[in-house]
């Protein structure tokens, strides 16, 4: 059994790591417990990413942060529309400046 180091970083895996130790896994060659050790990842893990590609396919292992493509592009049109609504919002303040200045 491996120890847990409670100031362990967690470690975040790419689409193909996680993708051959799936295969790998579904080889059989190596019981589970010994993969996961080779591989430096708790057993359950490969369970876990096995479940997630069975489930969702292509779709199963996106990368660290990514969030969903309909959700980029919702984070994209609002900063977008901020960034415009902060140039208007400048382009006033300007404008009410200039206009109290010519106050009696």
């Amino acid at each position: 059994m491996q120890k847990v180091n409670p100031t362990r970083k967690r470690v975040h895996h790419g689409k193909e790591f996680k993708g051959e130790a799936v295969r790998l896994l579904e080889l059989g060659q190596k019981p589970a417990a010994q993969l996961a050790l080779e591989l430096g990842i708790q057993r359950n893990q490969l369970y876990k990413w096995q479940a997630q590609l069975k489930k969702r396919g292509e779709k199963a292992f996106r990368g660290p942060g990514q969030k969903p493509l309909a959700e980029q592009g919702e984070v994209e049109r609002l900063k977008r529309e901020l960034k415009k609504v902060t140039e208007e919002r400048d382009i006033l303040k300007k404008a009410a400046a200039y206009f109290a200045k010519e106050l009696p």
